[in-house]
């Protein structure tokens, strides 16, 4: 797994004393926690994140009790999903204060997989924002209009920051990846830390899993956190089917 060329540390979490907020936040798809969960939660906390954007959570039979168990394993809160938007969800730690959340299901494509969005409006010290966690479609078309869904529906969101991310099932070089990156700052894009490609963890050769924010936000660094203090190659290959994404940034008070 090649690191990138940036090996810098990547900032922690902090309120400065203008009342803006340095957060870190992952991305994940946990393929519904169907492997090994202890490496799952050991990578999570050691990234120590403030809010964590999943996909595939678990959505069938006990989900909220297995999501409630990798959220304690981990150091971290549910905040909204899982089942309700039909597998993204959204973990935060004990430094959100949480504004609001909502689940969206999306339209149904028939013969396709439903899909939605988790999402929340949390506030850092003095900083507020919008999250969203995405899984897209495996399929081009309904992937592309499911871009604009996701730009609509952080504009709803009615906040002065905006973050999202999650699995968008497509490289950069795609028209949907394309179309949020044209929109939103792409923050690997920006500013690129650790490693690149997301998939798979036994072989890395794609980028499709990302975060986004919205111009305000500043971007400290982003991606696969190989290196990291507390995260092993050995974990990230068992933990689930997807490397996982963690990006720093610092939110303007609001």
């Amino acid at each position: 797994m090649p690191t990138s060329p940036s090996a810098s540390p990547l900032p922690n979490s902090r309120t400065e004393a203008d009342g803006s907020a340095v957060i870190r936040v992952l991305s994940y798809n946990i393929r519904s926690m169907r492997d090994d969960t202890a490496a799952l939660a050991r990578v999570i906390s050691a990234c120590a994140p403030d809010l964590v954007l999943i996909q595939e959570a678990p959505r069938f039979f006990r989900w909220r009790k297995k999501l409630a168990r990798l959220a304690a394993a981990s150091g971290q809160m549910i905040l909204s999903g899982g089942a309700p938007a039909s597998g993204p969800a959204l973990l935060c730690s004990l430094r959100a204060t949480v504004e609001r959340t909502e689940d969206v299901l999306l339209p149904l494509t028939p013969g396709l997989h439903r899909r939605g969005f988790a999402t929340a409006v949390v506030r850092f010290g003095g900083a507020r924002l919008g999250v969203l966690s995405c899984h897209l479609s495996l399929q081009k078309d309904e992937r592309y209009e499911q871009g604009g869904m996701l730009l609509d529906r952080l504009a709803g969101l009615d906040a002065p920051h905006m973050i999202a991310g999650g699995d968008l099932n497509e490289r950069p070089d795609g028209p949907t990846f394309k179309r949020l990156a044209g929109a939103l700052q792409d923050a690997w894009a920006t500013r690129p830390w650790g490693a690149e490609y997301t998939s798979t963890p036994t072989d890395p050769h794609q980028r499709i899993d990302a975060i986004f924010a919205t111009e305000g936000v500043e971007v400290l660094g982003c991606g696969v956190p190989l290196g990291l203090p507390g995260v092993t190659e050995a974990d990230l290959r068992a933990a689930t089917d997807h490397l996982p994404v963690l990006a720093a940034l610092r939110v303007p008070a609001s």
